[in-house]
Order: C-alpha cells, then structure tokens, then sequence
C-alpha cells in the first residue's frame, strides 16, 4: 500500500523528497493541486473543503497513511481530519519553530509563511508558548508561492521579493529564518544569498517524515521490502509543465 502526500501544488514535493530519502522503500502518489494555488490567501472553509476532497481522492488510491505537506491545510483542517477519518493516519506539518527556538540564540526568528498560516488559531497558539522565550517576527509572504509555482525558485525575481521583505532586519542580530510554507524550501539558495551567514534557516520536513516512521512503525505498516519504491506524482491543472517541475524539485 502506499503514503498519499498532499499539497496546494508543488510546494510538498520538498516534504516527499525527505521521505524518499529516510524511507527508500516506500511507494508514496502525491497529489499536488496546483489548479486551486495559492491556497494561503483563501479563506479557511474553502481550504477545508478543498482538502477533504484530496484526501478522498488520495483514499480512493488506497493508501495506508497521509501526510498533509501543506502549512495552510494542516492549519485550516487537520483537527477535522482526524476526526473524521480515524482509520487512516494523518500527519500534518506546521512552522518548525521549536527548533528554532531551542538554538537559544540572540536575535530574532523570522516565521516565513502564508497569510492564512498565520492568521490561523493554530499559529496563534504555537507562538503564544514561545513568547517569553524568543522575540519570534511572523513574515506573510503573500505571492511567494506563485513564484515557486511558475518554477521560478532563483534569480531576480526572488531575490528582489525576499531582499524587499527581509531588508528591515537584516542590520539587526537575526537568530534564524523558519520556512513556514513547504513551498519555501525552493528557495532556500536565494534565501541564503540574502540573509547573514549566521543566520539559520529551518523547515519541519524532516520532523514531519520522522513523525510519519514512527506512525507506520506503530501500525507494523513499514514496507519490509529491500528495493527501492515508486514515487507517482498527480496535479489537478493536468498541465504537462508542472509535472514536469514536480519531477524535476524531487531530484533537486
């Protein structure tokens, strides 16, 4: 049987790379839907609804788990999920911020992610148990994932976009950047021309594929098998270039 992942669009790609890697064995069908991105400037029940219907489609796949490589999904709809589909595990994926805290380093921390991240009470919560701990900056970064969709991941184009909003704090003491968006991760590059070298930058992908080992070690689902597995790659706009580009961001 195997892992379904899901995402907005391409942006997930970065999580299922780290599952490739810590779980060669595995077979995973991704599900990207590029054909409603960006899902971050939505509003919440539209985000919920539109990942019920992934997850119905990845269930129809007959997949043994699923993880949720979407920031904005997990934040509008995980809780719902759970309850919901309670024969199935769900993993979702949210800002890597603990970690970041945990470096106990002077300087802010600067939370990249969508609008709709952000604005949501899951946020709100994670930041509020961080508070008297860190000096912790949310960054939305509306566009940014339209980008990252068009294949745009270096160059100009995000090298203006990230210096225009990173500019005010690059002068000051900066702890680390989190990648609050699986998008994010493409652009880790540029990003690094961009900010301090001492800066960190961090996304939870790899938390996110330990927490989805351990979930399949408890069920004993671990393939046992000694070759490697397939990856399929599924896009709702059904355009030839974006899958091209999944293809292509898994082997980058």
């Amino acid at each position: 049987m195997p892992i379904g992942f899901f995402d907005s669009g391409v942006g997930g790609i970065s999580v299922l790379k780290e599952a490739v890697k810590l779980l060669p064995y595995e077979n995973y069908i991704y599900f990207g839907d590029s054909k409603n991105a960006p899902y971050g400037t939505k509003k919440v029940d539209e985000v919920k609804d539109l990942t019920f219907k992934a997850v119905d489609f990845l269930l129809s796949k007959g997949v043994k788990a699923i993880v949720i490589a979407c920031n904005t999904a997990t934040s509008a709809a995980i809780e719902d999920l759970r309850t919901n589909y309670t024969n199935v595990p769900i993993i979702g994926i949210e800002p890597a911020l603990k970690p970041a805290v945990e470096l106990n380093r002077k300087g802010k921390i600067i939370i990249m992610a969508t609008p709709m991240t952000l604005a949501e009470t899951k946020f709100s919560n994670l930041m509020k148990s961080y508070k008297d701990r860190a000096d912790i900056v949310p960054m939305p970064c509306a566009g940014l994932v339209e980008l990252i969709e068009s294949g745009i991941i270096e160059g100009e184009r995000v090298n203006s976009y990230l210096n225009e909003k990173l500019k005010p704090y690059l002068n000051g003491d900066l702890s680390s950047v989190v990648l609050g968006c699986t998008h994010y991760p493409f652009i880790k590059n540029e990003l690094l021309s961009v900010v301090t070298k001492d800066a960190e930058i961090i996304d939870g992908s790899l938390g996110t594929v330990k927490q989805l080992r351990r979930q399949l070690s408890n069920m004993g689902a671990l393939n046992k098998q000694d070759k490697g597995g397939t990856v399929e790659i599924i896009n709702s706009s059904n355009d030839e270039e974006l899958l091209k580009l999944s293809y292509r961001l898994l082997e980058y």
